[in-house]
């Protein structure tokens, strides 16, 4: 076989990586051309039909099940290809950034899964894309170890037969690769990540028994399923692998795809390997989308919308129902607590809370869930051990006491709780506190004891927004506005300042921060997604 040609891809406003020749090829790169010359037009036209979708729920103010597709709702005969041996058993997921530190820890976790994040938890910085995938090839060649420089600890990875399988997750559709063109246009990010990992990684996966799995972010229709569909099958074809060795699992992250969750199982059907409930990008999703709803859809902070909410019990056995109607693995959302290495009773309380959630997804059908520290682990794994036994999932049990109307996933009114003050005041600390650290190339960020990532900062500023906007009163005869908001960024402003002190404030992005969050929040005209302005504002 002749060596391809040159790719027609430029890399371009990117100092050179140390070892990115081993992953920006010719070969790779023209498998990367050939992915956004086939698939980025069918993109374009689904992000215009997201905004489309946008102003009719405007319009209406509501959702349905889509009667084009009743049919393939209805159809009881249909399921998933079965689970490959490598993802059958999911019961504890952990999930977190591709730095070189985090694979092997991830990996050495005794999770089953790694969630391998170039999305929410990865600021999409030219070093965190490329390094990334290099970490990846030298985890699974064993090339891979790590001493940190402050500590001088060391990290290698365990045996093959106790590392966690991979699940790589790339960026969503909506974000654009700038150091990546065709013609002058950024190839969108998702295609970047997932053609660099598929092309160097399918066949070697395949050879250490496992293959090449993903997680599909920010879905918003089955019609995103469908392109993904055919992006899998063209690649399977494209390096010579069988048909249906891809498996997929989407998270079910967005208010339209719980909608739609069916038919995105059927779409992907010979390449599903289940559905995720994710929180912050739900609740994001449901203020992005029913902002001009009324008071009705006013949420109250964050912390008070649990999983047991009502309309969102609703999504999550709707979730367990449909991919256990379908075969597919259901997956519960994230246990965030980061232990304290110096409060005992802070960690007692909030082992407590993780094993409650954990117990509560396991009892509800969940085959496994996430964490976001390796802590955690033994905790979640002994919430499902006890319900899964020996057993790997339990799809077999099929839920069918689960009866969800359409009206029941949008009931936000059915909460009792309503934004305070307080609320209003985390969300400006810790929308600021994340910002600042993505824009110095930190997309997993430990704030307060919790592992944040973009998700918590997306939800915080649609917070501010809607309370703005829905003239909320808190708790205190205050009202939600511009100018108060502007006063409380300036408060926590002043408090960081005085928190880290001077040198380490100017060292960082902090007024940077502060501003970017107070334009997404206070901007009439509401971003799709805050990292659309935020990586104009990246560096690197």
């Amino acid at each position: 076989m002749s060596a391809p040609a040159p790719s027609p891809l430029a890399i371009v406003e990117a100092a050179p990586l140390p070892r990115q020749e081993e992953v920006l090829t010719d070969a790779a790169l023209a498998f990367v051309a050939e992915l956004h010359r086939r698939f980025t037009p069918r993109r374009d036209e689904l992000l215009a039909r997201r905004a489309e979708r946008r102003a009719e729920i405007a319009r209406t103010s509501t959702l349905d099940f889509l009667p084009e597709t009743a049919a393939v709702r209805a159809d009881d005969s249909w399921r998933v290809a079965p689970a490959p041996a490598a993802l059958n058993d999911r019961r504890v997921e952990i999930t977190g950034p591709t730095d070189r530190k985090m694979t092997i820890n991830a990996l050495n976790s005794g999770a089953k899964v790694w969630l391998a994040d170039f999305e929410d938890a990865s600021a999409p910085t030219w070093e965190n894309v490329i390094l990334g995938q290099v970490n990846l090839i030298d985890a699974y060649t064993r090339q891979i170890d790590f001493t940190d420089p402050k500590s001088g600890k060391s990290y290698a990875l365990k045996p093959a037969d106790e590392l966690a399988t991979v699940v790589m997750r790339p960026r969503g559709w909506h974000l654009e690769e700038r150091h990546l063109t065709f013609e002058g246009r950024p190839v969108p990010g998702a295609l970047v990540d997932f053609g660099l990992y598929f092309f160097h990684n399918a066949k070697r996966l395949i050879e250490l028994g496992k293959g090449p799995y993903f997680y599909l972010p920010k879905t918003e229709s089955h019609l995103e399923a469908r392109l993904w569909n055919d992006i899998f099958v063209f690649a399977q074809d494209y390096v010579g692998i069988p048909q249906g060795t891809v498996r997929a699992t989407v998270l079910i992250e967005t208010i339209t795809a719980a909608y739609e969750m069916d038919e995105i199982l059927y779409e992907l059907r010979d390449h599903a390997a289940g559905l995720n409930a994710g929180r912050w990008d739900y609740l994001f999703s449901i203020v992005k989308n029913f902002r001009d709803g009324g008071a009705k859809f006013v949420l109250p902070d964050r912390n008070a919308v649990t999983m047991t909410a009502p309309f969102m019990r609703a999504y999550t056995e709707l979730l367990v129902r449909t991919c256990h109607k379908r075969g597919a693995h259901a997956i519960g959302g994230m246990a965030a607590f980061i232990p304290s290495r110096k409060d005992a009773e802070v960690n007692k309380v909030a082992f407590e809370k993780v094993k409650a959630d954990k117990d509560r997804e396991a009892g509800d059908g969940f085959d496994g869930s996430w964490v976001a520290h390796p802590d955690l682990v033994p905790i979640a794994m002994a919430s499902f051990d006890a319900v899964l036994g020996d057993k790997p999932n339990q799809k077999d049990r099929l839920r069918e006491d689960v009866s969800v109307a359409p009206g029941d996933l949008i009931a936000i009114d059915s909460l009792d709780a309503k934004p305070t003050y307080d609320g209003l005041r985390n969300a400006v600390q810790v929308g600021t506190r994340y910002i600042e650290a993505w824009l110095r190339g930190l997309g997993a960020v430990a704030i307060f004891n919790l592992m944040e990532d973009a998700a918590t900062a997306e939800i915080s500023r649609s917070q501010i927004w809607q309370w703005i906007n829905a003239g909320v009163v808190f708790e205190n005869g205050e009202t939600a506005t511009p100018e108060l908001t502007r006063k409380v960024a300036a408060e926590e402003l002043a408090a960081i300042r005085a928190e880290i002190g001077e040198e380490a404030f100017a060292a960082g992005k902090w007024q940077q921060a502060h501003d970017l969050l107070l334009h997404v929040s206070l901007d009439a005209d509401y971003a799709d997604f805050l990292t659309l302005p935020a990586y104009d504002q990246l560096i690197g």
